[in-house]
């Protein structure tokens, strides 16, 4: 499993890398703040331990803007005992929140709940040799994994839920709008071509077939 460590404050950033790496864990430590959406987005790990004090961006906006595109796991870890901030960072998507200084046992048995919680088998989906992971926001062929964006992950899972069936444009949008991203038809067309594109990079160029006048299916 790989944790990234979101924390400015080098000396603690690299005892918490230790004492991760030594129970087992794959560990990075983000240094680029000014581009820290980015850098969680593009390496993509399975848990992000974020501090709320952090240069360029508050880690409570950071774990906001993070929510919009992915639903990687994170638990807070911050100096701040303040119950408002818990109930923020609860309430923008945090799956925990933790306070320094920490007991490093409490600390790994946190870590190992989300991530028992998180990746259960409830949130991977298969479909032929595709594995999906909701959870991180992506899937995976063999040793290949790709990340897509919130919209088309929601797309395809609503494809595979439905597999034996037509999965109707109407279907698909309501979809969307029920996760609170609103989308229109041409947004719509839009999203389905960027899944395409991707699946196709992936190895998978016919998957989604469209049914003129009724909508898509998976083939």
């Amino acid at each position: 499993m790989k944790i990234m460590i979101v924390e400015d404050d080098c000396s603690i950033a690299e005892e918490l890398k230790g004492l991760l790496l030594h129970n087992g864990y794959e560990v990075l430590i983000l240094r680029d703040f000014k581009n820290s959406l980015n850098e969680i987005v593009t390496n993509n790990p399975d848990l992000v331990l974020l501090d709320i004090n952090i240069p360029d961006i508050n880690g409570e906006v950071l774990l906001k803007n993070l929510r919009e595109v992915s639903s990687i796991p994170v638990i807070m870890v911050t100096s701040s005992n303040s119950e408002i901030d818990e109930a923020l960072s609860i309430s923008y998507g945090a799956d925990d929140f933790i306070t320094k200084p920490y007991n490093p046992t409490i600390l790994l048995l946190r870590i190992s709940a989300v991530l028992r919680r998180t990746l259960s088998s409830s949130h991977l989906l298969k479909y032929g040799d595709l594995i999906i992971n909701t959870h991180k926001g992506t899937i995976r062929h063999h040793d290949e994994e790709m990340i897509l964006t919130k919209n088309e992950m929601i797309i395809l899972t609503s494809l595979i839920n439905h597999a034996n069936r037509i999965v109707t444009r109407d279907e698909l949008m309501t979809e969307l709008w029920n996760s609170e991203e609103y989308i229109n038809d041409n947004a719509l067309t839009v999203n389905i071509s960027r899944l395409r594109s991707k699946l196709k990079d992936f190895g998978y160029e016919d998957l989604i077939t469209t049914r003129k006048g009724q909508g898509y299916i998976l083939s």
